[in-house]
């Protein structure tokens, strides 16, 4: 006897992996995606909807890619004891 099929209905993105929550991106990753985000909105290839859905996806990655900067020059400083020195390139520092 054939088992009912449970599986929901296939649709044009059932191939696509649900996103992957923000918070939980490193960095690198986070701006690929964001790139990729603002070069389909500037193609205008989304339909309305999935350009809103797309707006809203690149605003949280982009602000989470801010905090993620804004953190490593925070650890920056506390590396150079609290204050934030200029980089100047070629100055012989790295060893």
């Amino acid at each position: 006897m054939p088992r009912p099929n449970t599986e929901p209905a296939v649709g044009p993105d059932a191939a696509v992996d649900p996103p992957t929550a923000v918070g939980e991106l490193k960095f690198e990753p986070a701006l690929a995606e964001l790139e990729a985000i603002i070069a389909n909105m500037e193609g205008g290839r989304l339909p309305l909807a999935e350009s809103l859905a797309a707006y809203r996806r690149g605003s949280e990655l982009l602000r989470h890619c801010q905090q993620q900067l804004a953190d490593a020059e925070r650890e920056i400083q506390i590396l150079e004891n609290g204050s934030l020195r200029a980089f100047e390139p070629g100055s012989g520092e790295a060893g």
